[in-house]
């Protein structure tokens, strides 16, 4: 507030040893102290509180905005989930789309094979089926072609070669696949195909 050095301090102290004189003087000098004492701490309380305040509208100000941000996040995430589960239903119903496609072509096979997997998920999901379970089971392969395990000399190859187990046999030990089978489509018009 006021800019006292030195030189005023003195001034003022001798103006008041000659007003007040030399007996009360210590007296009021302690008073004087006490009152200058207990106003330092009261502006420094208001000071205090004051700041305080302001860090509380702060605080308040970011916390406001944390919520903000909270729930625009849970909104972006519900979208990207809702998005998700979309494209996986849409995956999903074109691998059935396919498996479908291919089951007319080999027999059935690859259909039989997508449901028993899809089982076995579902059966993961319950906790029905332990993890092990799916690998111990093989898989049913119909109208499979019959297997030559362990071909030495003397057998029908009669080359000394062993066969690998599981998989048909040729004279040349290449793999034979299954015979596809061809979807029938019944003949609407009794006198023939058209064209």
């Amino acid at each position: 507030m006021f800019d006292v050095g030195f030189s005023e301090l003195l001034v003022i102290g001798l103006v008041a040893l000659i007003v007040i004189g030399p007996e009360r003087l210590p007296k009021v000098a302690r008073t004087a102290g006490q009152w200058l004492g207990k106003l330092n701490r009261y502006v420094s309380q208001v000071k205090q509180d004051i700041d305080r305040d302001i860090k509380l509208e702060e605080l308040r100000k970011m916390q406001q905005e944390m919520k903000e941000t909270a729930q625009k996040y849970e909104i972006l995430a519900g979208n990207v989930a809702r998005e998700a589960e979309t494209v996986v239903e849409q995956e999903t119903t074109q691998i059935s789309r396919v498996m479908q496609a291919m089951s007319t072509t080999d027999g059935g096979l690859a259909q039989q094979e997508y449901d028993r997997i899809k089982a076995e998920e579902a059966a993961h999901a319950t906790g029905a089926l332990p993890p092990t379970a799916a690998a111990e089971t093989p898989p049913v392969l119909a109208d499979a072609a019959p297997v030559q395990v362990g071909a030495t000399e003397g057998t029908a190859h009669g080359d000394g070669k062993a066969r690998i187990t599981g998989t048909p046999a040729t004279k040349d030990d290449r793999p034979v696949p299954p015979k596809p089978v061809v979807a029938s489509v019944a003949d609407d018009y009794p006198d023939g195909p058209v064209g």
